[in-house]
């Protein structure tokens, strides 16, 4: 199979690594990639939000299927264009993709689909985000309604950030803060059949202790031994099925990769919201432990075949994510800065523990600097989470990047329990 995987970021280099090991694909194909990426794929400058662009590559290349990754493209309506080609898309509608492109038509999809979320209020003048501000209280949770790149989201008892993030986002979003663990559950639909894949957990503030800003987050780990061993069936039964049927219903299916970000309060499952697309970076620990053809279960997704597909094959083994961050991240990141460390790892540390590009470029002389914010996910598996932190800590060490900062607590508290 011929694949073109549309990004360039960390979440499409654990795309690309999967399926440059899967024995399916003949050709891999990535637009615009990074410098990781082209060390398993082939690279081709295009803009990732131009539908016809990008479907005019996937006709030139020959390709099979297009796996679009970032939501920017799939909310411009990428997946339709490749589609109108007549090639298979992994990755929903623009219309679908209004599922993670808006905040608002989301709350109204778990009305109607009777799914478990925060209590809201859409606001679009200073009055009404001031009344549903009183209404709740600290903690305030204030979500713009629209992509941002994932740093729409504030949390704070602070009213008056909370105030000013809602001015400068426009419409927003103002819920009910929902207590207990995060988690994250991927599943792959063709818009009829939904199929889970493993739960992660990530870390979104930028600082040890869960302190500092928010951020697109910092690490990720699965399994959770801490989890009920039923939650995965009990999302699939009140979460995940029930908003592929009523999308259905709407006459606008969603087929591709729905992820709900679920939070485990006191009062059961709740959703805090869902996303289009793979989330980064749980993706890069999601996929490490896949020993199914990943290819295979993209084009069953794109061609409406998943109920034909054999279940899911998992390894028992952990992995851990640590994200390496630039200077200033996540208010004002310094690119531009040389990244040393990294053919080390790969001669000394793999292949348990590897290193996922998410911004990252080559200069003239050949070296890897640094092109954003997160810039490497330093990957490791291992027969437990210990074996797995003990891995990828011991890479992220070799890595030189001026500057540069990541947490030393992810899956911390979860190998201990364990």
């Amino acid at each position: 199979m011929n694949i073109l995987v549309i990004g360039g970021g960390a979440r499409e280099h654990a795309l690309c690594h999967a399926l440059s090991r899967d024995p399916e694909v003949t050709a891999l194909h990535c637009a615009p990639g990074n410098a990781g990426i082209a060390e398993v794929a082939t690279v081709h400058a295009v803009d990732a939000t131009d539908g016809a662009a990008v479907a005019a590559l996937a006709v030139e290349l020959g390709a099979a299927l297009v796996v679009v990754g970032p939501e920017a493209p799939l909310v411009a309506g990428v997946a339709d264009a490749v589609r109108e080609a007549g090639i298979p898309a992994f990755g929903p509608s623009a219309e679908a993709a209004r599922l993670e492109g808006s905040k608002a038509f989301a709350k109204e999809v778990m009305a109607s689909a009777g799914v478990p979320t925060a209590r809201a209020y859409v606001c679009e003048t200073a009055e009404e985000v001031d009344e549903a501000l009183d209404a709740f209280g600290p903690p305030y949770v204030v979500k713009d309604d629209g992509l941002a790149a994932g740093k729409g989201v504030v949390v704070t008892p602070d009213a008056d950030a909370a105030r000013a993030h809602a001015a400068s986002c426009g419409r927003v979003v103002i819920e009910e803060f929902l207590d207990g663990p995060e988690v994250s559950l991927f599943a792959v639909t063709d818009g009829e059949t939904v199929v889970p894949l493993r739960p992660a957990q990530d870390f979104k503030r930028a600082l040890d202790g869960d302190a500092g800003p928010n951020t697109g987050g910092m690490g990720a780990y699965s399994p959770l031994p801490w989890a009920d061993p039923k939650l995965v069936d009990e999302v699939m039964a009140s979460v995940l099925e029930p908003t592929v049927a009523d999308m259905r219903r709407r006459g606008t299916p969603f087929s591709g990769l729905l992820y709900a970000g679920l939070a485990i309060t006191s009062r059961g499952v709740r959703v805090i919201e869902f996303n289009a697309r793979f989330g980064d970076p749980e993706t890069q620990v999601v996929l490490a432990r896949l020993r199914s053809s990943l290819s295979a279960l993209l084009l069953a997704a794109a061609t409406g075949e998943l109920a034909s597909l054999p279940p899911l094959n998992w390894s028992e083994e952990a992995a851990v994510t640590v994200v390496v961050a630039s200077d200033g991240y996540p208010a004002a990141p310094r690119t531009g800065d040389p990244i040393e460390g990294l053919a080390e790892i790969a001669a000394e540390d793999g292949p348990d523990s590897y290193v996922l590009h998410a911004g990252t470029r080559r200069d003239d002389a050949g070296r890897v600097l640094s092109a954003g914010g997160r810039v490497l996910s330093v990957t490791a598996t291992g027969s437990d989470l210990r074996e797995a932190r003990e891995r990828a800590y011991r890479s992220v060490e070799r890595i030189s990047l001026e500057g540069s900062h990541y947490r030393t607590d992810i899956a911390a508290k979860a190998a201990e329990s364990a």
